[in-house]
């Protein structure tokens, strides 16, 4: 039987239809990942170093970088203006994209993702992160950051390198602002930190769980396969985690990764990271997620905002906890 559920942390319904669920294997493999220039030397392999602006902060020993965070060459926000609005008519409205986009590239090797790093790049990349969050923060033109993983053609990523995006925007975008109310209008505390109690509890979705993070395939979900993944520590910002909880998430991250490539194999997927505006002092969490790119959305999709998911979330984490690695 189909059922509607809320998905609390936005205020939308989405459809999980049972019936119509699919095995792993019916769903069809990422497209192999093709260079727009496959003559061109890939710019974030060691030795290339020079392909890229210099680089705003570089991590790693012995004079070789583990991961590194430069400007993007092509932005799509830049420039240190306040956000300016400007009326060009009675629907027109304009203001100039100003900002910061930076890329952090998650390790020399070309042929890894984040589900193949170790756990001290993965350590390294959250600090990565954080130490870029907290740059961002001192901006007063950056009221937002989006920090963003997309992993196959599928997803939008265009060079295979293993790499994710910082994006720091003069205006708090609308599913950020969704999330701030919900978390303001939630009665009982954290809806975040409720959300961790109720699946401990139940146990039927939770994915891994481990002295610092929680993952899930939430309640709500609306799409196949998708994650949740919470840290146990109730913190507003990302960059107010300790070293321990960073370093926690980022191994979370790199096993429930790893555990959706043996469920499915090498398929495409976005990794969003959520976290408190800058100048945000309200009730929030900081939070990730998994969003795998299995289907397509469509006219239903795009023309009501309700998503369809094809495989129940309790489906999904019990197919997920069987690739999770068993800790030595």
């Amino acid at each position: 039987m189909s059922q509607l559920r809320l998905n609390p942390l936005n205020g939308r319904w989405v459809t999980v239809v049972a019936e119509r669920s699919h095995r792993p294997s019916d769903f069809a493999p990422r497209t192999q990942q093709i260079e727009a220039d496959p003559q061109r030397p890939c710019p974030f392999c060691p030795g290339n170093e020079e392909s890229t602006p210099p680089a705003l902060e570089s991590y790693g020993r012995d004079g070789r970088w583990a991961v590194r965070v430069v400007p993007n060459l092509y932005p799509a926000f830049v420039g240190d203006d306040t956000m300016a609005v400007r009326n060009l008519g009675p629907v027109h409205v304009q203001a100039a994209a100003s900002g910061i986009h930076e890329v952090i590239v998650l390790s020399p090797d070309h042929a890894t993702s984040w589900a193949g790093l170790d756990d001290r790049s993965a350590g390294l990349a959250m600090a990565a992160l954080r130490d870029r969050f907290e740059g961002h923060a001192q901006l007063p033109h950056v009221r937002y950051t989006q920090a963003i993983v997309n992993y196959g053609r599928e997803a939008g990523a265009s060079l295979s390198h293993p790499h994710g995006q910082l994006l720091g925007m003069p205006f708090v975008p609308g599913e950020i602002l969704d999330e701030e109310r919900a978390f303001a209008r939630f009665e009982g505390g954290c809806v975040v930190c409720t959300t961790i109690e109720a699946e401990l509890a139940d146990g039927a979705r939770v994915v891994l769980a481990d002295e610092h993070v929680v993952v899930v395939a939430p309640f709500w979900s609306g799409v196949a396969y998708e994650m949740l993944v919470l840290p146990r520590s109730h913190a507003g910002h990302l960059q107010d985690a300790g070293p321990a909880e960073l370093a926690g998430f980022g191994r979370a991250l790199r096993d429930s990764l790893a555990a959706l490539q043996r469920a499915l194999g090498d398929i495409a997927y976005n990794l969003v990271f959520h976290t408190a505006p800058h100048h945000h002092r309200g009730p929030y969490h900081w939070h990730a997620h998994i969003w795998p790119k299995l289907t397509t959305i469509a006219g239903f999709e795009r023309g009501t905002g309700v998503m369809i998911n094809i495989v129940p979330p309790e489906i999904a984490a019990d197919e997920l906890r069987v690739g999770i690695r068993t800790p030595a």
